[in-house]
C-alpha cells in the first residue's frame, strides 16, 4: 500500500475517532443550568411593585 494513501486513511480514521469521542462527551457531561438571573427592580414604581408582589 502506498505511503500516502496509509497516512490518508489513518489521518481519517483517528479524526472521527477523535470527533465520535468529543460527541459521545458532549451527552455524557452534565450540564449546568441552575442559574438564574433575577430582574432587579429599576425604578420606584417597579419596586413598589415588586414589593406588593411578595
Amino acid at each position: 500500500m502506498d505511503d500516502f494513501k496509509l497516512k490518508l486513511i489513518l489521518s481519517l480514521l483517528v479524526g472521527v475517532i477523535f470527533s465520535f469521542v468529543f460527541i459521545l462527551l458532549s451527552f455524557a457531561l452534565p450540564l449546568d443550568n441552575k442559574k438564574v438571573f433575577k430582574k432587579t427592580p429599576k425604578n420606584t414604581l417597579e419596586k413598589v411593585s415588586h414589593s406588593v408582589k411578595q
